[in-house]
């Protein structure tokens, strides 16, 4: 549904998803290259006027919020496309490969995601991308693949973390984008063969889920 809002007395043209998702696109994009985002910086080139961020953003904090938001919903889409087998622990690093798929997609929506001085539109949203992995979790501590002592919501914690700090490094240039090949399959097993799977299956496991990264 298109909407509308007034400003300064104003009516602008009805929204645009194209425009919404090119002004968000941009607006993360100078946030990487630590651009002043201004009003008249952020729609230069782009063919509209600054009254667009108020058509669709209802201003600049709204427009902050949109590109957040923008990265957890295409984490999600990522992560919503990882088939379900009967493997936890391959489900577990598969979505890990969407992940990491995802972030060197959009590198700067990707970093835009955890700048959390600005809100969120839908935390709960967002916060649902991380439930997918407590998920795999347990699923995997109730197959037996984990400890009993195992907590879910600690292995993803630290499933997440490793994942996240790693390809920050790959994408700040830090890392060469080889360094993920190289280096998740073995970090994976050794987080998840501490938090109790037997090591060879685990590594068959995390590199049959790996596999999705080049998918």
């Amino acid at each position: 549904m298109h909407s509308t809002v007034m400003y300064h007395g104003q009516v602008p043209k009805t929204a645009s998803p194209a425009v919404r998702r090119a002004l968000v696109e941009r607006a993360a994009e100078m946030l990487t290259r630590r651009e002043p985002v201004t009003l008249r910086a952020l729609v230069a080139g782009t063919g509209v006027s600054t009254m667009a961020v108020y058509t669709h953003f209802d201003g600049m904090p709204g427009l902050w919020r949109a590109v957040r938001q923008e990265g957890f919903t295409r984490l999600a889409a990522a992560l919503a496309s990882v088939r379900v087998t009967d493997d936890p622990v391959q489900d577990l690093m598969a979505n890990g490969a969407a992940y990491m798929r995802n972030a060197v997609a959009h590198p700067d929506l990707y970093r835009a995601m955890f700048d959390a001085e600005f809100d969120l539109e839908d935390p709960d949203a967002a916060a649902a991308s991380f439930t997918v992995l407590i998920s795999c979790a347990a699923r995997a501590k109730g197959d037996g693949r984990l400890a009993d002592q195992a907590d879910p919501v600690a292995v993803a914690t630290q499933f997440w973390a490793f994942g996240h700090g790693l390809a920050l490094l790959v994408l700040n240039g830090i890392l060469p984008r080889r360094a993920l090949d190289d280096h998740v399959v073995p970090m994976a097993t050794a987080l998840l063969v501490a938090a109790g799977d037997e090591p060879e299956r685990c590594r068959r496991s995390v590199r049959a889920g790996w596999r999705a990264f080049a998918a």
